[in-house]
């Protein structure tokens, strides 16, 4: 699976600023926002404001000007442990009409012999001012599902054109429940806006299976995008040690987690011999090592022209932001248009055609121009 990847050609400071030129284009890097803690998820809002997520809980809006709001009240508890805290943020399809803002979050709950246990949970609410109003949880499993486990719960969250809403949960650790269609761990989920299961989800009346499954198999999927051309789905997802993959995802298939995987574990023993099973989807490609994969995102703006609609993919490991370019369903090619100081969380198009970045130590947000 050779398509080239070719990394940062050359990078100066001009000043303050940071002049980065990749294959395709020279851009400057900048400093947007900072004073954040961890920053996890952005999502623009119409009038150009930036809404950041941050693990710890909060939830801030960033003015134009970068301007970094208090934290906003009304944001639902989490359990702020390990992986878990306040992940991912994005906007109704339909939010000039209906005001809707969609978080998931790490849900935590009291363990029966002290301690908190969690789960991936979703909530939505409007904004008003400095407070979050309206505040509903939509989707959140049976207290039998919580676990103290504090890694893997995912989670991105997208809308997709006929305005499904569709979140990742990860394995919870638990390796084999991936492949279990009647528990919800390793899971890419579809419902409605409002929570309720879709009559045409592929697991809908089966008295053995969660009906909110859309594909399963999945480890620990941070990054979900819907490519602005042909309404595909895809996700970016931890590997173990070596692994990591990029998957086209598709109704009620088998992504193959922990059955076939590219990784090992990380003490170095095998997982399994497989990378492919019958049965079972292969990634459109794959990271050996692991980058550490998280947020992705198709860039749509103009400002980088050569750029139009290929996917911006974020590196925790290395701190980079990587560039690849799909026909189809086929990953052709890859580039490394960036390495930064600390670890990348987020990316987003911007209103104005700039790539925004979510990076963490310090926690602050970047600009690419």
């Amino acid at each position: 699976m050779w398509y080239g990847l070719l990394v940062v050609l050359c990078a100066w400071h001009v000043g303050a600023q940071e002049i980065v030129e990749s294959q395709e284009h020279s851009f400057r890097v900048e400093t947007f926002a900072e004073g954040f803690s961890v920053p996890w998820g952005m999502a623009f809002l119409p009038d150009g404001r930036l809404l950041v997520t941050e693990l710890a809980g909060q939830l801030r809006v960033v003015g134009q000007d970068g301007v970094v709001s208090a934290p906003i009240d009304g944001v639902p508890e989490v359990r702020f442990e390990g992986q878990g805290g306040l992940m991912d943020v994005t906007l109704h399809p339909q939010y000039a009409q209906n005001g809707m803002i969609y978080l998931s979050f790490s849900d935590p709950l009291k363990g029966p012999i002290g301690g908190t246990l969690g789960y991936t949970a979703i909530a939505r609410g409007k904004l008003h001012g400095k407070r979050l109003l309206g505040v509903e949880v939509i989707y959140r499993v049976p207290e039998r599902f919580y676990a103290p486990h504090s890694h893997h719960y995912g989670s991105r969250i997208v809308f997709d054109r006929e305005g499904y809403l569709f979140f990742t949960i990860g394995d919870r650790g638990q390796r084999p429940l991936a492949q279990n269609v009647d528990l919800p761990n390793g899971k890419v989920h579809r419902l409605y806006d409002d929570g309720k299961v879709p009559e045409d989800n592929p697991f809908v009346g089966r008295t053995d299976a969660v009906e909110s499954i859309w594909s399963y198999g999945h480890r620990n999927p941070q990054g979900l995008a819907l490519h602005p051309g042909t309404g595909q789905l895809w996700a970016a997802e931890h590997g173990p040690k070596g692994g990591d993959e990029l998957n086209h995802v598709r109704k009620g298939l088998n992504y193959g987690w922990p059955v076939v995987t590219y990784g090992i574990n990380y003490n170095g023993t095998p997982i399994t011999e497989k990378t492919e099973a019958e049965g079972m989807e292969r990634p459109q490609t794959f990271w050996v090592p692991s980058i550490a994969v998280c947020g992705i995102d198709f860039y749509t703006g103009n400002r980088f022209e050569k750029w139009k609609n290929d996917l911006l993919v974020t590196s925790l490991k290395f701190n980079r932001l990587h560039r690849v370019r799909t026909e189809g369903v086929d990953v052709v090619h890859e580039e490394i248009v960036y390495t930064g100081e600390s670890r990348i969380r987020d990316v987003q198009t911007g209103p104005d055609g700039a790539v925004y970045l979510a990076v963490e130590g310090p926690g602050r947000i970047l600009r690419l121009v």
